[in-house]
């Protein structure tokens, strides 16, 4: 009793000198107590909100101590399940950390599968070579997704992401046949699974496991919200998100953000409802026959902008006009094109025709983004008189609206002091005399628009850098093959991050610099941001803020470790000074 109650006592003594939870190595021998070592303990994530927000009402440590404590990317492990690290199965493949949490479900190989089984009740892993937009549906259904290939920001990463759902992509030694409803570890002693298999995955490693593993539920507790006004006291940088959906955006406005920095509404197109009409109008081979099409689409577009600005009433909402290839949109296997030709009213042979003509060697690099639109204007027309339209209807009903449209892969002026003409006269058309002020930028995702970032301000109120695209430019990169061969790079220490996971500060981030430095050159107060996946990733966040940028956007449930991130970076620049 006498030992215990001296071990209680140098522990009080220890903890309010180190103002900390401390881990006490000790030996007792004769009855007498003897102190071996003493170090910061290891905690949790909730423990480490816990302990911080308790030291505080204790009065050991102030506020701004307790923010600077907390690491950003342990927040993950309050926000999402994770595997409980005390019984944790051998691990049967490994791939990339797509989107944090855990998940554990039964096999299927398609979306559909997906949606049928979720519908019955079943919970159910996603499993795909790769995921496309036309699989929305089934990963909304299923609790987590496994592909063998892409990357950090490829379409599963991004969508799941966005999702809140776990997602391992570019688990290379994963052999998927989707036909013989199968997939197969390479790796020594690697298991062929079937549907309804159950396998575990853990986004935040990357690890997959054969059945079932334990978990430990997501935690929130009263103490993170404490914390967070705490955060919000101390940070510049405004947090928006990336939103598609009024339900990402209201989980989204529920985590903290402060606006949609990024709505990518080719999401909206995938929808069976609506993919016939956008193959109807892309395989349209006149403009007639594309605004016919389009005038379909305009009103589901009217509805969608509505719903996202009603949801955040006050804050701003930042749409991307449409951005990807086209062939994206349409079927390329015979069957899906039987089933597309059926739908639309023309022959097999001439929907494969016009798949033929829209395939590009290089895709990523093609018709897309703005270009789509100096070719076919009427794409954006239509895409902006819903947008004003929308904003009319909503701002009546006493709402606040404030709209931003974004013209992506602006590489030349010249396309956007065009289509900044185009896109105003569509708005004012849709918001038919409605006085509700808009602004008009660009999205910043070439190395040639960071060159030319000056005369390209001239025609932006405000610059957004998609940073998941300027990395691709800058580095040479394929964002969905990279994982194939990255992880060696890694291992090697040839790069010490994932470029698409961790800001570059050299290639990129200089880049991004000189953009900045160009845009306000030529407007001093040219609101700046960035909305590619490195808007939620800590590191990335303090760079942005170093830069002066006005806000970062990320997928919802990034926003509390972007908040707290900027707010990290706030203090780490008063401890510069």
């Amino acid at each position: 009793p006498l030992a215990h109650a001296e071990l209680e006592r140098v522990a009080k003594l220890l903890e309010d000198h180190f103002r900390d939870m401390q881990d006490l190595e000790f030996t007792i021998q004769r009855g007498q107590l003897f102190m071996l070592q003493t170090r910061s303990g290891k905690r949790t994530g909730k423990a480490m909100v816990k302990i911080a927000v308790d030291l505080v009402t204790e009065g050991r440590i102030d506020k701004r101590e307790a923010v600077s404590r907390i690491d950003p990317a342990k927040l993950d492990e309050v926000l999402h399940p994770t595997i409980d690290p005390k019984a944790r199965p051998p691990t049967a493949g490994k791939g990339l950390p797509a989107s944090p949490g855990a998940a554990i479900g039964r096999i299927v190989f398609t979306a559909n599968a997906a949606q049928e089984w979720a519908q019955r009740g079943e919970t159910v892993i996603l499993v795909r070579t790769d995921t496309s937009p036309e699989d929305i549906h089934g990963m909304k259904a299923a609790s987590g997704i496994l592909t063998a290939r892409g990357g950090l920001t490829s379409h599963a990463a991004v969508v799941a992401r966005g999702m809140g759902k776990c997602c391992v992509t570019a688990c290379t030694s994963l052999r998927v046949d989707a036909a013989k409803k199968t997939a197969m570890f390479t790796t020594p002693g690697g298991k062929t699974l079937k549907e309804g298999d159950t396998i575990t995955l853990d986004g935040s490693t990357g690890e997959v496991f054969i059945g079932s593993a334990p978990l430990v539920p997501a935690q929130l507790g009263s103490e993170l919200g404490t914390l967070m006004q705490w955060v919000d006291e101390i940070r510049t940088l405004k947090v928006r998100t990336n939103a598609d959906t009024p339900t990402d955006a209201r989980t989204a406005r529920s985590f903290g953000a402060e606006g949609i920095g990024l709505c990518r509404t080719e999401h909206m197109f995938f929808q069976p409802e609506r993919i016939v009409a956008v193959r109807e109008m892309i395989v349209a081979t006149d403009e007639a026959g594309r605004r016919a099409a389009l005038g379909k689409i305009m009103p589901m577009q009217r509805g969608d902008f509505a719903e996202l600005f009603r949801v955040m009433h006050g804050l701003p909402v930042t749409i991307r006009l449409l951005d990807p290839p086209l062939h994206e949109f349409l079927p390329h296997s015979p069957q899906e094109i039987e089933e597309v030709a059926k739908d639309i009213g023309k022959t097999p042979a001439q929907v494969a025709a016009r798949v033929a003509d829209l395939t590009e060697s290089n895709p990523m690099l093609g018709h897309r983004g703005c270009r789509l639109a100096i070719t076919f204007p009427e794409i954006y027309e239509t895409q902006c008189e819903a947008i004003g339209a929308a904003a009319a209807e909503v701002a009546k009903e006493g709402i606040e609206v404030l709209p931003e449209i974004m013209i992506p892969l602006v590489m030349v002026p010249e396309e956007l002091r065009r289509l900044r003409v185009l896109v105003q006269t569509a708005m004012d058309k849709g918001l038919a005399g409605a006085k509700i002020p808009y602004t008009i930028g660009t999205m910043i995702e070439l190395p040639r628009a960071c060159v030319v970032a000056d005369r390209i301000a001239e025609h932006a109120d405000f610059f957004s850098f998609g940073t998941n695209d300027l990395t691709q430019t800058t580095f040479g990169l394929s964002r969905d093959d990279s994982g194939r061969f990255m992880p060696t790079y890694l291992d090697g220490g040839v790069v010490p991050n994932d470029p698409f996971a961790v800001l570059d500060p050299e290639g990129v981030g200089a880049l991004i610099e000189l953009g900045v430095r160009g845009g306000r050159g030529t407007k001093p107060d040219l609101k700046v941001g960035i909305c590619g996946e490195h808007g939620g990733e800590p590191s990335s966040v303090e760079l942005c803020h170093r830069m002066g940028f006005d806000y970062v956007s990320c997928s919802p449930f990034r926003v509390p470790i972007a908040r707290v991130a900027a707010a990290r970076a706030v203090l780490a620049e008063e401890t510069r000074k």
